[in-house]
């Protein structure tokens, strides 16, 4: 079984709990204005790896991984185009004992029978996923996304009825994803779920530029500056607000 592969990232610190192996795949749904990633977009193409590539691979980093409680991620573009990989992949991680985490915008969920089966048995090998609710509000999520948001609503519905635990990322962009009423709509949605373990703000940053340059893209977002650490509070402190941390802290 192969997957389109963009990159590798062997140690990585941010892409769930512990050190990370952390898979960005290859192709995307979503054309977010903030996409850092935007070498990712193109479905079909990146480097075909097997898995039996990849677990060999992630299997010198072992003792790093397991010793700080990580484990891989499969990030991307969107892993979800590409759930028999996944599948495949996650089934051996799990023989291994290696802790699997997705990170999902949950852009091409569907109720499509194959995909809600493949869905269902991917379910069964995945500890945790990174659900990136990107806008609450429909009209304004469309205009930052070229997508709608109302699958993305269902599909952490769907994780939330099925107790898949769930850390919930927010990209925070000064004039577009800061606004207190959208905040705090996020929030009361967020606190409607029953299985978020931690609320993650991402503060805006301006790293992907040069991608999109060298792609022959025009960056949207030229003039907008990556938030204050008072804006960081404040947009965390609003998401929290209807959250019970199932943690304890």
């Amino acid at each position: 079984m192969n997957g389109n592969i963009h990159s590798i990232e062997t140690l990585g610190t941010v892409d769930g709990p512990g050190i990370r192996y952390v898979i960005f795949t290859q192709g995307c749904l979503l054309r977010c204005q903030f996409c850092h990633n935007a070498d990712t977009w193109e479905i079909g193409t990146g480097k075909q790896m097997t898995v039996s590539e990849i677990m060999h691979d992630l299997e010198s980093y072992l003792p790093f991984i397991q010793a700080s409680g990580g484990g891989i991620t499969v990030s991307g573009g969107e892993p979800l185009l590409q759930i028999p990989f996944l599948i495949e992949l996650f089934k051996q991680c799990k023989q291994k004992g290696i802790h699997t985490t997705i990170d999902s915008s949950g852009g091409c969920f569907s109720h499509s029978k194959l995909f809600m089966e493949q869905l269902e048995e991917l379910l069964q090998y995945t500890d945790l996923i990174l659900l990136d609710l990107k806008h609450i509000n429909r009209k304004k999520h469309i205009q930052l996304t070229g997508m709608a948001n109302d699958h993305i609503l269902e599909f952490a519905r769907f994780l939330s009825d099925r107790n898949i635990p769930i850390w919930v990322r927010h990209v925070l962009v000064p004039t577009v994803t800061d606004d207190s009423a959208d905040l705090q709509k996020l929030g009361e949605f967020i606190g409607s779920l029953q299985n978020v373990q931690k609320i993650e703000i991402l503060p805006y940053h301006k790293l992907g530029v040069y991608k999109w340059e060298a792609l022959g893209y025009d960056y949207p977002l030229q003039q907008v500056e990556p938030p204050t650490e008072e804006q960081v509070k404040y947009a965390q402190q609003m998401l929290t607000a209807h959250w019970s941390n199932p943690n304890g802290h």
